[in-house]
């Protein structure tokens, strides 16, 4: 495959997981990664450390960013920009959501996907993580941004 057709296909298949992510489809989101995927998340929440394979993945790490959102609410993701070369891609959005306290969410992401083979192989992902903890994780959080 020469590199076009390989940033093309990285084009696809990140395109296809942010279509999934918007509509909310498990099963998309869980054909789009490796068997041995990694999603990576720095910083010291609950959730950050390496999760691997799509169950980890899916049912661990996003299952539980989720859990703090009220899923009744919309959720959704803006994305802002979409850079790819060959099998990495560099994707940028805006999340927005409410959490189950009640509380605005909103955060800036950029997220850096490998893709492998018409899959992705291993995700980094970047954002506030200091200001997720505030809203997302802290029982103490005051209701006001």
């Amino acid at each position: 495959m020469s590199h076009d057709e390989q940033t093309e296909q990285t084009r696809r298949v990140v395109r296809d997981y942010l279509d999934a992510l918007q509509r909310g489809d498990l099963d998309a989101l869980r054909a789009s990664f490796t068997t041995d995927a990694t999603w990576s998340l720095g910083g010291a929440l609950p959730v950050s450390g390496t999760w691997t394979g799509p169950e980890g993945i899916i049912d661990g790490f996003l299952a539980a960013m989720v859990a703090r959102l009220d899923t009744d609410r919309p959720l959704t993701q803006e994305v802002t920009g979409l850079v790819v070369d060959g099998g990495t891609a560099v994707a940028e959005w805006t999340s927005r959501a409410t959490t189950t306290s009640g509380r605005a969410y909103e955060n800036d992401y950029a997220v850096v996907f490998e893709v492998r083979e018409g899959q992705i192989a291993a995700v980094r992902e970047y954002f506030d993580t200091a200001y997720a903890g505030r809203v997302l994780f802290s029982a103490q959080a005051p209701l006001l941004g």
